[in-house]
């Protein structure tokens, strides 16, 4: 397969790369070939030395589909591609390779903005038939590594490197290299232009407030807190994977998806088996955008194979054991006997055609180039099938347990989780049917998943609405004083909380949509694995938008106007309570933040002018203190 048409690489001259630039977005790229003797091996790694050994077997086993997965015909090249995500583990120090390149150092597993705790890997995969070879054929997997869950990023940037790889071979890696490396610093929830050759990515990067949080606030989520409840711009992602394939991947079960939704809500487990590696990716990063805005805890593997070291652990959990909260996407039909346990089992997709398409990318992807091949190739929907026969028949799918997809696959869901979410019939009816053009299915497929999209980001919304109070950040009111400390945020109490809010009652929309025991869903939720990290989250950035507030006002302020109309006793207060904000600012001000400055020295204005003006006794007890005496000077 040809690259695309409209990337061409840069010149020998044009190479030159940054790599301490390359990795703000990527941790490595890799080239993986499948050895019939030795197993998968990495051929290719750059930067050298940037994966530990441990890693290095998780990323390779990763990178393959699963035998047992592929039902294609074999054609002389079959191309697919996917993305995972594994745990980083293991241990090692930066050090200088033969070569004399320098080899980067692990980063800090705090570090702000990065997932460190996780890589995800995106692959491109080639199959190629060929009797001259043993066994007929080979493998090769071309693998971008990164912290960040950039999909809408990746996925274009892969189509053009994994073709081009197999063209001009090493020299890919190092065109590639260069090309991000001239590319600012990543800006979450904004349009970014990338070049990459003579061509230019446009990337709509996800929120911030969907990324890994290591307990700082940034400024981008602080002011995100302010922005409207609902996006009115679709094009604008509201949480991770908003390029996935929603409706592609989940129409032949579409009446599940409010319980879907309803299960990765409040964190229960969940196994999703599908024919082929990119449609149970597409699967998993599908279900994880349905309850944008909600921060996702629950650990969540795009593609999970029997080669993950957390596999040993899920295996060995006995009958009557709880399974861990997380979203499983498989392909080898062996994890329906293996995680007996797991209550929640759903299949998606279809074999894959005999072709040699691409099916990876969303039809939705706002990273979208000219000339690349087309993504999933799923069977016609009839929006018209729900009828009583079918029913019947999902009824007795449902009997049979999910052990029936040994024989054959369907697309079904076993689950004993009774929701309380009704699933939306007029959303359904709003659905656009593909017909059996190709184009035409692909631009109704957009339709139709911002019709999806739009509704569980509403129902999400709600949902979240009844806590917004306990984020609701204070300002100083009108003649009060700004310097003294704010009042902090309401108290959260679990049974207060459900008590006021059975009284309130769960207003318009979400009445509509949900059964009696609404309040239940609130109990599961906070139960849940989600509820707790997105809370703290919350009140995190809460906290940073009313000191933000406050800081603000102490910047405003009169001082002389404040001094007139306060008595003595509330002067001295104020004295006090600017030296406080004043030492803390100083200790700012040695990271040399400009805004800090500023504060710093209206602040210490603000201090002289409220010293002078206390009693002369007064003056003199305070100027013993040494410290306090040079801020004064």
């Amino acid at each position: 397969m040809s690259r695309s048409p409209s990337f061409s690489p840069r010149t020998e001259s044009d190479t030159n790369v940054d790599p301490q630039s390359v990795q703000r977005w990527i941790v490595a790229f890799c080239i993986i070939r499948f050895d019939l003797e030795r197993g998968q091996l990495i051929e290719e790694c750059y930067p050298p030395g940037c994966l530990t050994p441990e890693e290095e077997l998780d990323v390779a086993f990763s990178s393959f589909p699963d035998s047992v997965s592929q039902h294609h015909k074999r054609s002389s090249i079959h191309d697919c591609m996917f993305f995972f995500r594994v745990k980083r583990r293991g241990s090692f120090v930066g050090e200088e390779v033969s070569s004399g390149e320098k080899v980067p150092k692990r980063k800090n597993d705090n570090e702000k903005g990065r997932d460190s705790k996780y890589l995800y890997g995106f692959v491109f995969n080639r199959q190629r038939h060929d009797e001259r070879l043993k066994r007929g054929g080979e493998q090769k997997s071309v693998v971008i590594l990164s912290h960040s869950p950039y999909s809408s990023l990746f996925k274009p940037l892969l189509q053009i490197m994994g073709p081009l790889y197999f063209d001009i071979g090493r020299k890919a890696l190092d065109c590639i290299a260069a090309s991000v490396s001239t590319w600012a610093s990543p800006l979450p929830g904004q349009l970014m232009e990338l070049p990459i050759g003579n061509a230019t990515l446009k990337i709509n990067l996800p929120p911030v407030h969907s990324l890994s949080f290591d307990g700082e606030v940034s400024f981008e989520e602080s002011a995100s807190s302010m922005a409207p409840l609902l996006p009115t711009n679709q094009s604008i992602p509201y949480g991770l994977f908003h390029d996935s394939d929603v409706f592609g991947i989940f129409k032949g079960i579409l009446l599940q998806l409010w319980l879907l939704w309803e299960l990765l809500l409040v964190g229960e487990p969940i196994l999703i088996i599908a024919p082929t590696p990119p449609q149970c990716c597409e699967a998993v990063a599908g279900l994880v955008s349905l309850i944008a805005p909600l921060f996702v805890s629950v650990d969540f593997r795009p593609y999970f194979t029997i080669h993950d070291p957390y596999f040993a652990h899920l295996n060995s959990l006995q009958e009557g054991d709880t399974f861990p909260p997380m979203v499983l996407g498989v392909t080898n039909l062996f994890f329906l006997k293996s995680l007996r346990n797991i209550p929640n089992i759903v299949s998606v997709g279809s074999p894959a055609p005999n072709s040699t398409q691409l099916p990876f990318a969303s039809r939705a992807s706002t990273g979208r180039i000219s000339g690349r091949p087309e993504g999933f190739n799923f069977p016609q929907l009839n929006l018209k099938k729900f009828s009583p026969t079918n029913l019947m028949n999902a009824v007795k799918l449902r009997r049979g347990g999910p052990l029936c997809l040994m024989t054959e696959h369907k697309e079904a869901v076993w689950s004993g989780y009774i929701p309380i979410t009704k699933p939306d019939t007029s959303i359904l009816n709003r659905l656009v049917d593909a017909g059996l053009s190709p184009r035409v299915e692909e631009s109704m497929s957009v339709v139709n998943n911002e019709i999806l999209r739009r509704h569980f980001l509403e129902l999400t919304t709600n949902f979240l609405a009844p806590f917004g109070p306990y984020f609701r950040a204070n300002t100083p009111s009108v003649g009060s004083s700004p310097f003294v400390d704010p009042p902090p945020l309401p108290a959260f109490d679990a049974d207060e909380f459900l008590g006021s809010l059975s009284t309130r009652g769960p207003g318009k929309f979400l009445s509509k949509r949900m059964k009696s025991n609404w309040l239940d869903l609130y109990r599961r939720f906070m139960k849940g694995h989600n509820f707790k990290p997105w809370f703290q989250r919350k009140r995190a950035v809460a906290e940073q938008e009313q000191y933000r507030l406050w800081r603000q006002a102490r910047m405003n302020a009169d001082i002389q106007e404040f001094i007139n109309k306060s008595s003595e006793l509330e002067v001295v207060e104020t004295f006090n309570s600017i030296e406080k904000h004043l030492l803390a600012e100083m200790q700012q001000d040695k990271n040399a933040v400009d805004h800090s400055k500023a504060s710093y020295h209206k602040l210490k204005g603000d201090l002289q002018a409220v010293f002078n003006v206390l009693p002369i006794d007064m003056q003199h007890l305070l100027l013993m203190n040494p410290e306090r005496a040079t801020i004064l000077q």
